[in-house]
């Protein structure tokens, strides 16, 4: 601790007042560019395991938008923690626009999205077809109730990104859902207006081009 005491007194990065140390001026702007730089250091360190998942719009925004994101990452003895976090901000809305809302039909959200559409809230979900019939065939008689309701729009669309996109009330949400796996591997939520700005833009080139689904009625 001296060492480094005399270093900085050196620099005129402190002076001492009394039996205590203050910064300069100098030593002001030193430790400002050190925050800035831990901040920097602990976005890039959550982000550094999702970047890949990360549209190209996303990565492209100030450092300022990234720091603001919150992100949820599976572990081994959490596997579902990005899952949870969803339902939780799921509880929170009243409407919901997901372009492949795979996290959205995970078991954990399943019987809250169900409940959810009989409540009224507003949902159109547009998916793969595949991901549709999955659906449909996994939860027959709960999926064929949600699609008589006015409230509940699904859509199918052959050329989606990689990734999810939900806009909820409050925040967009990106999702990783990892195919092969079928699990979701991170949840980004923000409620940056930026990034809702882009969500909502690109919802909406989807919605334009995506058709609705057509799916045998069934019992579960």
């Amino acid at each position: 601790m001296r060492r480094t005491l005399d270093e900085f007194d050196d620099r005129l990065w402190i002076r001492k007042e009394g039996y205590q140390y203050v910064a300069t001026r100098l030593g002001e702007v030193i430790a400002s560019g050190m925050e800035d730089l831990i901040e920097r250091i602990e976005t890039e360190r959550k982000l550094r395991h999702v970047w890949h998942w990360l549209p190209d719009e996303i990565s492209d925004f100030p450092f300022e938008t990234w720091s603001d994101m919150t992100i949820t990452v599976a572990e081994p003895d959490a596997p579902y923690r990005p899952v949870r976090r969803f339902e939780s901000l799921l509880r929170n809305t009243t409407t919901i626009r997901f372009l492949r809302p795979e996290v959205a039909l995970m078991d954990l959200c399943f019987d809250l999205l169900y409940q959810m559409v009989g409540e009224d809230v507003e949902m159109t979900l547009i998916d793969r077809p595949k991901c549709h019939t999955y659906f449909h065939t996994t939860y027959p008689r709960r999926s064929s109730e949600m699609m008589q309701q006015d409230n509940f729009v699904i859509l199918e669309h052959d050329d989606l990104p990689q990734y999810g996109t939900g806009l909820l009330d409050r925040c967009v949400v990106v999702s990783c859902y990892e195919e092969d796996s079928g699990t979701v591997y991170a949840l980004i939520d923000t409620d940056a207006p930026a990034v809702r700005e882009w969500a909502k833009s690109a919802y909406d080139t989807y919605r334009a081009s995506a058709r609705p689904v057509e799916l045998e009625p069934s019992t579960e």
